[in-house]
């Protein structure tokens, strides 16, 4: 947070779990990863909001004398809106590319569907249905209950799954790994830094924005924000609204791009690479 004066407050490293009575422990951070520094600083917002809340009740109420302290503390600013980062379709081609066969499968799935990767990891044969074009995805914020919803798939994602789910059981898992293991929680982090690397990613992507990568492409080949919002698992269309408006297709951007002047300018001959 910030003073009224303009000075930063003093903030601690994100804590990790630490058992009862013990010191409490501290994640190491990148000083430029300015993404986590973004997140943490929302986070620090929405949490002092609530506060803010509380103490302006206290106070309405009598209970504390002034409310100076907390109205001079100002929010971080432009810390909401994440800068999402999506792969262009050569770059998602080169991508899958470099990674090993047996994650290759699970990255293609989160291109096809947007699913997080601990949904696909936990994906079963019976999930797929062949005959709706389907997958049925879980989802649990916290300790919630767990929702499903089923994802629609594209005709290369139907036949993708039918692929996948061949000569399986209804309990086999979709998406293994070479060892027939499942997937684990961090176990794509390396390999994703790894594909980046192979593929020339610059800069590279985490395995959460192939989820943002769908999103974006759905929405700039004209598909509805509640349409790619259910395909997500999202409640409503606020977030995809949120992230991923600006790349819908709008009245101004066409009009524009039919009847703006042209000068008959002639392009060079300069190409990109890749």
């Amino acid at each position: 947070m910030r003073e009224a004066d303009g000075a930063k407050a003093p903030h601690a490293k994100p804590r990790v779990r630490t058992r009862k009575g013990e010191i409490q422990k501290f994640r190491e951070i990148n000083d430029g990863d300015e993404q986590a520094s973004r997140r943490r600083k929302a986070t620090a917002n929405r949490i002092f909001t609530t506060l803010r809340a509380a103490l302006n009740r206290a106070w309405r109420d009598e209970k504390i004398e002034s409310d100076s302290a907390w109205r001079r503390v100002a929010p971080f600013e432009d810390v909401e809106s994440a800068r999402l980062r999506y792969l262009t379709i050569v770059e998602a081609k080169r991508l899958i590319n470099a990674t090993p066969p047996d994650f290759r499968n699970i990255v293609r799935a989160a291109l096809m569907t947007g699913a997080r990767y601990g949904q696909l990891a936990r994906l079963v044969a019976s999930d797929f249905n062949p005959d709706r074009g389907t997958v049925m995805l879980r989802s649990r914020k916290g300790k919630g209950k767990e929702k499903t919803f089923h994802a629609v798939l594209s005709s290369e994602g139907v036949a993708f799954f039918g692929e996948r789910c061949a000569g399986l059981a209804p309990a086999d898992l979709m998406f293994p790994k070479a060892n027939g293991q499942p997937w684990r929680k961090s176990h794509q982090k390396r390999l994703m830094a790894d594909a980046c690397k192979a593929a020339k990613i610059e800069p590279p992507v985490g395995f959460h924005q192939l989820r943002h990568t769908w999103a974006s492409h759905a929405v700039m080949n004209g598909v509805p924000a509640l349409v790619v919002a259910g395909n997500l698992g999202h409640s409503g269309t606020a977030m995809v609204e949120k992230h991923y408006g600006h790349l819908a297709p709008s009245f101004v951007a066409d009009a524009i791009r039919q009847g703006a002047p042209r000068f008959g300018f002639k392009p060079n001959n300069v190409r990109a690479i890749g």
